[in-house]
């Protein structure tokens, strides 16, 4: 079973950021970078540029230092508290991450983000949409209507700001699948950034709204997502 939507489905949001800014020979720092998928395809792809991922999970981040990459650095650093000079990085890329700033803190994060990135320089920002079947289910144990509000919110005020001019938006959806319950749980449910405590009601209550989605061939969901693309004044 699938969400309806019309909304096209993008994939490979790396060929659209390779579309928007080009990503040969640049200087980049990606934001809450997790496990750094997209910033290690980058340097695949383009082996010319060069990558820092900061991260603030300390599990993620030790577990990013035992697989080194060539042309990626790591640091246990948050977007709020960058340490890099003014005007250091071409490019700041953030994955699904400004809604996981503390609410009080987004401002100064997109502040310092304007301070490490050149004049001209690019910031991309992509985010979920709060909707969608696959979203309803994970709001049962990690609720994020008001953080992904107040990421647009912040985005917004910091172009107020006078630092930032939106030069291309986009909405479409990407797609995640499950073979069954257990796949998601496995995949959903246990990520090491969020202290969200999964009791045995709550674990039941996920199956009860998941399984509805699920035929014996597993589920796609569409997940709704919204991509601002910043540049530095």
């Amino acid at each position: 079973m699938n969400d309806a939507t019309e909304l096209p489905i993008v994939e490979d949001e790396l060929s659209l950021l390779n579309d928007w800014v080009g990503l040969n020979d640049q200087n980049i720092i990606e934001l809450g970078c997790g496990a750094a998928k997209l910033s290690r395809e980058l340097l695949k792809r383009f082996p010319r540029s060069r990558v820092t991922g900061l991260e603030v999970d300390r599990i993620q981040h030790e577990k990013n230092l035992l697989n080194p990459q060539e042309g990626l650095t790591f640091l246990a650093a948050g977007a709020q508290e960058i340490p890099f000079p003014d005007a250091t990085f071409d490019l700041a890329i953030m994955l699904k991450s400004l809604h996981h700033i503390p609410v009080e803190l987004m401002h100064q994060a997109l502040g310092e983000i304007a301070r490490v990135v050149r004049p001209g320089g690019k910031l991309y920002v992509s985010e979920p949409v709060y909707a969608g079947a696959l979203n309803s289910i994970t709001s049962i144990y990690n609720e994020e209507r008001v953080v992904r509000i107040e990421a647009q919110r912040a985005l917004d005020a910091a172009i107020a700001g006078g630092k930032w001019v939106q030069t291309n938006e986009i909405r479409f959806d990407s797609t995640s699948y499950f073979r069954n319950f257990e796949d998601y749980e496995k995949k959903q449910m246990h990520a090491t950034f969020r202290e969200n405590a999964v009791t045995p009601e709550i674990l039941e209550r996920v199956r009860k709204a998941f399984e509805p989605h699920c035929g014996p061939d597993g589920v796609t969901f569409r997940r709704p997502q919204h991509v601002r693309l910043l540049q530095r004044i």
